[in-house]
């Protein structure tokens, strides 16, 4: 029988594959085809089904149903050891008693590679850790374990790497540098990534093509720009950074753009990033897509008027406003911090405008708050 852990290469390719706990649905018959070497994300919050999908993959759990490819070898049955997949973990799992050098050629001594110092000194220098190897894991900081659990997975040249949330632990700056330093080992060593994470920065950092997961179903996938600039649910819109989406109306359509009647106010909204299935619609706009000026200011694209400042927040980079409008909802604005735009103070009336090129619409029967419960940005 052919050994598929050395011999399985190619797409990952997933088929109608389902898991059930109980009644529970955790994966909903999943079609997903993740190209040879690229870095993918599978974006969601918890219990949407992204690490069931994983453990699946690594043979961790078996599938309800459906099947999983590497290339053109059926893995959906193999044991773990026999996959050519390694998994990367957020607690890294070394062995405490063993040096790193030890932890690092431990895969390949298992295997009978013959060339093992060769093999786990390239690793430990794609980590940049070569000065530590006779060292013991408690000698080492959080983000140097991290990357010698990853030159242990990678030392084995599998076919397919999976990490699981493998910079939760880390701090906030240390995350962001070890964010860079993933998406370069990974186009170094050519290797599929497949990365969990609730994440939305990390997945948008890293990946080349993100999957946002929700409720065991794929709810949109694409690349990081395409996502948040075009998203086609309230749940990516929302979980995918922060929107404002406000009900709406089209009352014209045209070969390139429409226009939606939003109380009383005509916007203008792409034909190309208009997702709704008729007249109904939720408009959406990102808050950092938005100039706001005082009252009475002139203002080019598509205009609201009317709103007053119902509170203002200072951080950094750009002020955060509150605006409320007279049909009672709050619409946010992220204002750069450019000396672009005099500070506004709340209770200052204010007319905001963006390019309608900026503009997308979703279908109106959607919440217009799914996923923005489960986004970190919004708590």
């Amino acid at each position: 029988m052919v050994d598929a852990s050395t011999s399985a290469h190619g797409d990952l390719t997933l088929k109608n594959l389902t898991k059930n706990f109980g009644d529970f649905i955790a994966v909903d018959d999943l079609d997903l085809v993740i190209p040879e070497g690229s870095f993918f994300a599978l974006l969601g919050p918890s219990g949407c089904g992204k690490t069931t999908t994983l453990r699946m993959v690594a043979g961790l759990e078996e599938p309800t149903s459906g099947s999983i490819f590497i290339g053109n070898t059926d893995i959906t049955y193999e044991k773990p050891y026999k996959r050519p997949v390694n998994t990367v973990f957020q607690n890294y799992a070394l062995f405490p008693h063993l040096s790193i050098y030890e932890n690092v050629a431990f895969g390949l001594r298992r295997r009978g590679v013959k060339d093992v110092d060769t093999q786990v000194q390239k690793a430990l220098e794609l980590v940049e850790l070569t000065h530590l190897s006779s060292r013991k894991p408690n000698q080492l900081s959080g983000g140097q374990q991290q990357r010698i659990a990853l030159a242990r997975a990678i030392v084995n040249r599998p076919a397919l790497l999976l990490l699981d949330e493998p910079l939760g632990a880390l701090d906030l700056k240390l995350r962001r540098a070890m964010q860079i330093e993933l998406k370069w080992i990974q186009t170094e060593v050519g290797i599929t990534f497949v990365h969990v994470t609730h994440d939305q920065e990390e997945a948008m950092t890293m990946a080349d093509t993100i999957a946002v997961m929700n409720e065991g179903k794929i709810e949109q996938m694409g690349s990081p720009a395409d996502l948040y600039d075009d998203p086609r649910t309230a749940f990516v819109a929302n979980f995918l950074g922060q929107s404002n989406l406000i009900k709406g109306l089209i009352t014209d359509r045209a070969d390139n753009s429409g226009i939606v009647d939003v109380f009383g106010t005509k916007l203008s909204l792409p034909t190309i990033r208009n997702h709704a299935h008729d007249s109904s619609v939720l408009l959406g706009i990102r808050p950092e897509k938005i100039r706001i000026a005082p009252a009475g200011a002139a203002m080019n694209g598509n205009i609201l008027d009317g709103g007053v400042i119902s509170d203002a927040s200072y951080i950094g980079v750009s002020t955060q406003y509150q605006v409320e409008m007279p049909w009672g909802q709050e619409l946010m604005v992220f204002e750069q911090n450019d000396d672009g735009t005099p500070p506004l103070a709340k209770g200052d009336p204010v007319v905001m405008s963006w390019e309608p090129i900026f503009t997308f619409g979703l279908a109106g029967d959607q919440d217009a708050t799914a996923g923005s419960e489960a986004n970190p940005d919004s708590e």
